[in-house]
């Protein structure tokens, strides 16, 4: 069996990496390429260390099991399809479904810690890191919690201070050494996204 091709798409919370996502899934055939998401891997919110106030940091590392990300994309490059349950970051209005991971000649692994462990990292051949400056990462965030996780702007703003920024600084910022290209997603991202696309779409028909 041919060895599948693995993209990694690292970023900042607010970056962009599900809009760079998506538009790169537009262009590609889907029957080819499997999406791995590193938050479907977050520990059971019982599980998760609580501060004095009883906040969880969700912007840590060791808020995710990111040894059965390692488990389970190994699994996937052997062949196998994995079967786990979406998380949906304790929204009562959302049902967790069945997330399918099946072998396919590329796989896309998305996700803020995806670089963070090293053998983890060295499953990914190209390495991505969407970046953007801070205050549009900030505004985007209260935008998309807001709306899809029901928090008010006041816990997003406590959370960013408290939690996001400083995570950020000490752990996702640093692993750009790490990457192979950097998507600054302030405009548009166009030319990223065709460049990826046409990168991808060669290892498709090699």
């Amino acid at each position: 069996m041919i060895k599948p091709y693995v993209m990694g798409i690292c970023g900042g919370s607010g970056s962009g990496k599900t809009y760079l996502l998506n538009q790169l899934l537009s262009k590609l055939p889907a029957d080819q390429l499997t999406l791995v998401s590193q938050d479907n891997y977050y520990l059971p919110y019982e599980e998760q260390d609580q501060d004095a106030e009883g906040l969880v940091n969700f912007d840590h590392p060791k808020s995710i099991d990111l040894e059965l990300l390692h488990v389970d994309m190994m699994r996937i490059l052997g062949g196998e399809t994995v079967k786990i349950k979406e998380y949906t970051f304790n929204n009562p209005a959302h049902t967790a479904n069945d997330v399918i991971m099946a072998p396919a000649p590329i796989l896309i692994l998305e996700g803020l810690f995806i670089y963070h462990l090293p053998k983890l990292r060295e499953l990914i051949d190209l390495k991505v890191f969407v970046d953007a400056p801070e205050y549009l990462r900030l505004y985007r965030r209260l935008k998309r919690d807001e709306i899809e996780r029901g928090y008010s702007n006041a816990a997003v703003l406590r959370d960013y201070e408290r939690f996001v920024a400083p995570m950020y600084t000490e752990f996702v910022e640093p692993t750009k050494k790490y990457c192979d290209m950097i998507v600054l997603n302030v405009d548009k991202v166009d030319k990223s996204v065709e460049v990826l696309s046409n990168h991808l779409e060669s290892k498709l028909q090699r």
